[in-house]
């Protein structure tokens, strides 16, 4: 099924999506794009994708790895209050096996991207919250913002049998609102985030079987308290990067 939209776009805000019926395309303003929207089913799920723009994913669309202890869907997003201790890492360094992260995925197609974003508002050691993208129970990465050590830090874990972190602090991002992004393309998943609406930071190239089923969508782990709860403003999904740096 193709539906054509109007997807209106003003300078540093975000698109609104319209339906307007099967008509023929036109560009009624500089700023009003017209765009073709395809629905497409996935494993059960819904999706409709507009082609150069991100759609929304509904929250009843995905399934938890680990069920919350409360999740909030209202207008203004998902609050999702985390289980003390849980928390996904594999051995390295530590020499445990944790997988009670809180990840409410959805399928990840290849040659598309993923957007997640949050307010960040993080108190205790080790408060999380970002991105999960799952291939297996010893395959995955998460990508987003961790309270280490009284800093807020922007990092990645990459899993593949044992766990990696990258990090680098981002102490400027505290009380805003965060997006992490992850596109999957070729053999390669690529992290970036923002807060607000600041350019997009690369934070992460990383390995993905181009053949492998993954899922993925919003994260969070609380492994030090009880009383976590994470406002996640959106969950949307849309083409990958057409390249991996801006001027390719």
């Amino acid at each position: 099924m193709v539906r054509i939209c109007e997807l209106n776009c003003a300078l540093s805000q975000a698109c609104t999506l319209r339906v307007i019926g099967d008509v023929q395309i036109t560009r009624k303003h500089p700023l009003a794009i017209t765009a073709i929207v395809s629905s497409e089913v996935v494993n059960g799920h819904v999706y409709e994708r507009t082609f150069g723009g991100m759609s929304d994913i509904d929250w009843n669309a995905g399934t938890w790895t680990t069920a919350p202890a409360h999740v909030q869907v209202s207008d203004d997003g998902m609050r999702v209050t985390a289980v003390e201790e849980s928390d996904a890492w594999r051995i390295t360094s530590y020499g445990f096996v944790h997988d009670t992260e809180h990840a409410l995925l959805a399928p990840f197609p290849q040659d598309t991207a993923m957007e997640v974003s949050f307010q960040l508002d993080f108190s205790a050691q080790f408060d999380q919250a970002g991105i999960f993208v799952k291939v297996d129970d010893s395959t995955w990465t998460k990508a987003g913002v961790e309270r280490s050590d009284d800093q807020d830090i922007l990092g990645a874990v990459v899993t593949r049998g044992v766990s990696d972190w990258s990090l680098a602090p981002v102490p400027d991002w505290h009380g805003r609102l965060v997006t992490i992004r992850a596109s999957r393309s070729g053999d390669a998943l690529t992290i970036r985030a923002r807060a607000d609406d600041e350019s997009w930071r690369l934070v992460r190239v990383a390995p993905l079987d181009p053949d492998a089923e993954v899922s993925a969508g919003p994260m969070c782990c609380a492994p030090s308290r009880d009383d976590l709860t994470v406002h996640f403003t959106a969950w949307r999904t849309g083409p990958a990067d057409a390249s991996l740096h801006p001027e390719d």
